[in-house]
């Protein structure tokens, strides 16, 4: 008899100490050496773009083709580009001033947590940035993407042989069970987890260090002086990629009164199809489990397949279903995350009410990830970017193209970071400097020599804020805010 766990726990053992031992003799390349794995990584995976992206649709069900080829290509060529000049191994920077010398030090060896709605092309970016940090990675499948991501490892390793370093440095999983998952996460240094909330809060819940990503539930305002038929067009460019597959998609449009039956046209002129009666209550009734998660049916499928699925007809050519959504809440299945081709709709006075729903949609649950805004009136735009609890407020841009750094100036990245209220350790769009920590080699300034803010004098003492002691706090503390504004 064979215990399919105990297998998968073993070989997570196994994959780790040959990843330590691989880690430590490519950590001594410097940056040069490591430099050259990564372009050759780079260049490797960039040619099977396409297979790839084939293979993962053709195992997953989920997204298309033709998109998953271009993610592929930006986690390969646009990853790459933005990360090949870092200063990643070595001393990072010298502060002759204050003699501070920052050296980088890998973590180690990382567990990739892989998920199935981007697997390929998660696998090709979590690689370029562990390796362009200096570590190792074992990667832990989702088993319903097993083959293609066995795939895309096979190429890389083929590319680490070419540069003489050892395959060891990327591996995955081949018998993934939760127990595997467990241990993987439990003896490596630091986990680097993208997949569904369960498999985030077991990350951090590990007692590794991790770096997890929360939903992304991301509203889509279009105020009042925006171009509308640009913003509807981007929205529709961005939910219909990969179907919606990337958790900074657009899940919810909230607009205007005074706009909103323009808005609705240009919607239905899109494609848009509203969802009222049996149709909506069909479709409802299709969209979750009965624990109230996503049905994984209909993740990443096109409206016609979804509408097929809950045995509803729409029209030819249908690229979105909507719903005016009454309310916000575990209730009101369009004003969740939906990774698949539904859109909820709402309506209301203005952007202060606005501002208030996009807050319930995000703490509904997406609080931390993005937000999409578009519009021309730079004062609103401020106050969401302000007061929004999210990560990232993208402005006049396809939200899943934007969020990715695809059609932004943000990081490529397919790990975005939901920071502190979002339950993340980071808010960034993850990178190599990400996954490094940083050693900083301090001397001694000299007996005479003390930081400038000691040799200032404090301002005459006001009584009612001196200590029993005779100590200024308030004057303290406006000479440090004042150092600390000089310095940044």
């Amino acid at each position: 008899m064979v215990d399919k766990d105990l297998l998968s726990i073993q070989e997570a053992r196994s994959l780790v100490r040959a990843a330590r031992k691989a880690q430590v003799q490519y950590a001594q390349l410097g940056q040069a050496g490591v430099d050259a794995v990564v372009k050759a990584i780079s260049e490797a995976t960039l040619p099977y773009a396409e297979e790839l992206g084939r293979l993962a649709n053709e195992e997953t069900g989920f997204g298309k083709p033709q998109d998953k080829k271009i993610k592929n290509i930006l986690a390969s060529q646009g990853v790459y580009d933005y990360i090949k000049d870092m200063k990643t191994v070595g001393i990072l920077r010298e502060d002759k001033e204050r003699k501070i010398i920052e050296i980088a030090v890998p973590v180690g060896v990382i567990a990739g947590v892989i998920p199935s709605t981007n697997p390929t092309s998660t696998v090709i970016f979590k690689s370029l940035i562990a390796l362009k940090a200096g570590n190792a990675i074992v990667f832990t499948p989702h088993p319903a993407a097993k083959k293609c991501i066995g795939r895309t490892v096979e190429i890389i390793k083929g590319a680490l042989a070419k540069c003489g370093v050892s395959e060891d440095l990327v591996s995955y999983i081949s018998i993934p069970t939760l127990e595997g998952t467990n241990e993987l996460m439990k003896i490596c240094d630091l986990i680097l987890a993208t997949g569904g909330p369960g498999m985030v809060k077991a990350a951090y819940s590990s007692g590794t260090p991790a770096l997890g990503v929360g939903a992304g539930n991301v509203p889509a305002y279009i105020e009042r002086s925006a171009n509308i038929q640009d913003a509807v067009a981007k929205i529709f460019a961005s939910k219909t990629f990969d179907n919606g597959t990337i958790c900074s998609s657009e899940q919810s449009i909230v607009t205007e009164a005074i706009i909103a039956p323009q808005v609705r046209q240009a919607v239905i002129d899109q494609g848009g199809f509203f969802l009222e009666g049996e149709n909506l209550a069909k479709v409802k009734a299709i969209m979750e489990r009965g624990n109230g998660s996503m049905n994984p049916a209909i993740v990443g499928r096109d409206a016609q397949t979804v509408a097929r699925i809950a045995g509803i007809t729409i029209p030819e050519g249908t690229r979105l279903l909507l719903s005016d959504e009454p309310g916000v809440g575990p209730k009101y299945p369009f004003s969740k995350e939906k990774l698949t081709a539904l859109l909820g709709f709402y309506v209301v006075n203005d952007w202060h009410e606005a501002c208030e729903l996009c807050t319930a949609l995000l703490e509904n649950c997406g609080k931390g990830h993005s937000l999409s805004i578009h519009s021309n009136n730079e004062e609103v735009i401020r106050e969401f970017g302000l007061k929004k609890p999210v990560s990232r407020i993208l402005v006049n841009t396809p939200s899943t193209q934007g969020g990715v750094g695809l059609s932004t100036g943000l990081a490529p990245s397919f790990t975005l970071g939901c920071g502190a209220v979002g339950g993340s350790a980071t808010s960034d769009n993850v990178t190599p400097m990400n996954l490094l920590n940083i050693r900083r080699v301090a001397y001694y300034l000299g007996g005479d020599v003390k930081p400038q803010y000691m040799n200032k004098p404090a301002a005459a003492p006001a009584a009612s804020s001196t200590t029993s002691s005779g100590v200024d706090i308030e004057a303290i503390a406006a000479m440090i805010v004042a150092e600390l504004k000089k310095n940044m």
